[in-house]
């Protein structure tokens, strides 16, 4: 397995998605985005040790429907007037290795790193770790673990090391107040309490 060298990578804005789905009257999922979004991801010596911190423009929202997305950026869900920005800050990661037991991030940490090679070999199997993690939305932080899926370690075009990445987690929408709903007559609710979290991009070494 192929890590990044040591140093500071920044999201290319270029090749990323921030996104989220929800269910429409407990049956349809509806799929949006978030268009502003940074990230800055300092890889250290020791793999585990490295840490991610990342802002959302909440006002950039959508969902392809614009009567849905002001509703959505009203004080009834975002209130993006009030609260701009949302926040994630990593606290730890722990390794959930690869479907082929040679990849174990203990190999990794015991022995020499191999970083960044020329051409280095591919994965055999999806490598995964977890990202721990605090969401805060509303001014209200709360735990959200992300559940990442290394993409690989690469030198684009222009020279620059480069690896990507997807990631994705559940939460509860009524855990940071977006309590907004209607009862349905059949039962149910509206719009769906857990929100569906997908993310999807590429870093760029930035030193």
């Amino acid at each position: 397995m192929t890590i990044p060298s040591a140093g500071v990578y920044t999201l290319d804005q270029a090749h990323k998605r921030v996104g989220f789905l929800a269910r429409h009257m407990m049956v349809s999922p509806v799929r949006g985005e978030f268009r502003e979004a940074t990230a800055q991801i300092v890889v250290a010596e020791d793999p585990l040790a490295s840490a991610v911190t990342a802002i959302i423009q909440t006002g950039s929202l959508t969902t392809h429907n614009p009567d849905r997305d002001t509703h959505l950026r009203s004080p009834d869900f975002l209130d993006v007037e009030r609260f701009p920005t949302m926040r994630y800050r990593s606290t730890g990661m722990s390794w959930k290795g690869a479907d082929d037991p040679i990849f174990l991030w203990a190999r990794l940490r015991n022995n020499k790193l191999n970083r960044r090679a020329t051409a280095p070999e591919p994965v055999a199997g999806p490598v995964r770790f977890t990202l721990h993690g605090q969401l805060t939305v509303r001014d209200v932080t709360r735990q959200v673990d992300l559940q990442v899926e290394w993409g690989g370690v690469r030198r684009d075009p222009y020279g620059k090391d480069i690896f990507g990445f997807s990631a994705s987690a559940d939460i509860e929408r009524e855990d940071y107040g977006l309590l907004w709903n209607v009862a349905l007559e059949s039962g149910g609710v509206l719009v769906g309490k857990t929100v569906h979290i997908e993310i999807a991009g590429e870093a760029l070494r930035a030193d």
